[in-house]
């Protein structure tokens, strides 16, 4: 079965219903196709039970959702992030349970989009939403930890009582391991954390939240011509939390608080796991990333004379009092659970074009292709430093469905006649309710977008299959010399 529709949204994550909402103000017909039960599923599914996002909410509003009265300055739970998703997907197109297998073009300049089970929807364009956060990165040399382990990437993770009783090892620093590990040594467990050259942020300084900072500075609005390298994109998260009302994470606070820290993982043989000596490094150069940011800010309240009380944060040492331990015993040490915050790959491979860099990167500006109605949206430095946050998402999603609708010409026509068809793509809906549904679109769109100018991410970590692992792994947990990992 063949259906025809203008243009399909391929997710229904935040990237995809934020298009999608544009969309519908532009009256284009589409539809977002999730395979997932539910539309935010990364969120409900992939996510620990007390994950909070570390953006403030003042730019974690998804373009389209409705926002009450709320504390500005204050971190949404992962619980209210997805109703706030489900809320918007329940006035969009958006068909669940819908796995795309592939998307190839054909001879009329138009895209075949084929579903697992059979069917296929002919569009005249396609906007991918489905990220980077794809599929769970892991080590080769996790294979090699005894097989009575309890194994699990941070993807799986979800509470501390899921795990063995005994000591946890996680492996990675960056946002998610910091955060995990956190959460575990407060729980009363013994903690191992291997770590990377992720840096840290101080959740605020001079009255003010760091992301404040970045915003106010115009950090968040720099383009992807700035970076010193394009693989600098997908350097770590630094440290930082939205839990407990934001709070700064710092290694040598959970030096001082018991975890033992190591240096990266180059082997684990028999039981024994091999450590590199770069502790002292990595700490380090979480010190220097706060140290600069510091100074930054320091600079710009200086020059701009903007009103900010002095402040001097805490300076922690703990971390270097510890030995640098170059082999771990997991059996001594009684550790019976491993978690591997290493990251997620991503792949664009259904997309059956010549579309990727040779990181499999897709080739866009600002999420337009070279090949007329192929989109990109959702992923980090699309454009800007705010790209991969969902601050960003506002410029980026209204970007795209703006091209999408400036494509729209006389086949829209031809696809708006085939009501038979698209029934089967929207649920039946009565024209005064459709009319009503873009009236208050447009209201709530323009009342956040006032909201939301001027914020928000870093990057991501991907497959370690691409050329640039070698660069990307002076961030990671796991040393260079480690085989390349699979995709498990």
């Amino acid at each position: 079965m063949t259906t025809r529709v203008n243009t399909v949204v391929v997710g229904g994550g935040q990237a995809g219903l934020s298009v999608s909402h544009y969309l519908t103000i532009h009256a284009v017909e589409h539809v977002v196709l999730e395979q997932a039960d539910l539309p935010g599923d990364a969120w409900r599914s992939h996510r620990w039970d007390s994950f909070t996002l570390n953006t403030p909410r003042w730019q974690s509003r998804v373009p389209g959702a409705r926002y009450g009265a709320d504390d500005p300055d204050g971190f949404m739970p992962k619980q209210e992030i997805v109703a706030h998703l489900e809320a918007l997907a329940s006035r969009l197109p958006v068909r669940t349970r819908t796995r795309v297998a592939s998307i190839t073009p054909d001879q009329r300049g138009d895209y075949v989009v084929k579903i697992d089970g059979g069917e296929t929807i002919s569009a005249r364009n396609v906007v991918m939403a489905t990220g980077l956060y794809q599929t769970p990165k892991i080590p080769r040399l996790a294979r090699d930890f005894p097989a009575g382990m309890l194994r699990l990437h941070s993807d799986a993770y979800r509470n501390p009582q899921q795990l063995l009783p005994g000591a946890v090892l996680v492996v990675g620093s960056a946002q998610s391991g910091a955060q995990i590990a956190e959460e575990l040594y407060e729980s009363g467990r013994k903690v191992y954390l291997a770590t990377g050259r992720a840096g840290r942020t101080p959740r605020r300084y001079r009255g003010k939240d760091a992301n404040w900072w970045f915003a106010k500075m115009g950090q968040y609005d720099r383009t992807i011509g700035e970076l010193p390298s394009p693989q600098a994109k997908f350097a770590g998260k630094p440290h930082i939390s939205g839990t407990k009302g934001g709070h700064t994470i710092n290694l040598h606070q959970f030096a001082r608080d018991g975890v033992t820290l190591l240096g990266r993982l180059e082997d684990v043989q028999d039981g024994i796991v091999k450590l590199r000596g770069d502790l002292y490094d990595n700490l380090a150069a979480a010190d220097q990333a706060e140290a600069e940011l510091v100074k930054a800010i320091d600079a710009y309240v200086a020059r701009t004379r903007i009103a900010a009380p002095e402040e001097t944060l805490p300076v922690l040492r703990d971390g270097f009092d510890q030995e640098i331990l170059t082999e771990l015993d997991l059996d001594a040490a009684g550790i019976t659970n491993v978690i591997w915050a290493t990251g997620y790959c991503f792949d664009f491979s259904m997309v059956k074009l010549p579309v990727t860099d040779g990181d499999g990167f897709p080739i866009q500006t600002r999420g337009v292709t070279r090949f007329p109605g192929l989109f990109f949206v959702g992923l980090p430095w699309l454009h800007t430093a705010k790209s991969g946050l969902i601050y960003g998402l506002r410029e980026d999603a209204r970007h795209v469905a703006d091209r999408v609708a400036e494509r729209a010409d006389v086949r829209d026509s031809e696809t708006r006649t085939a009501a038979p068809q698209l029934a089967l793509l929207e649920p039946k809906r009565s024209r005064a309710t459709r009319w009503a549904d873009r009236v208050l679109t447009l209201i709530w769109s323009s009342a956040l977008s006032l909201a939301l100018d001027g914020f928000a991410t870093y990057a991501t970590e991907i497959c370690p299959t691409a050329p640039h692992d070698r660069a990307h792994q002076a961030n990671s947990a796991i040393a260079p010399t480690d085989p390349t990992p699979s995709q498990g």
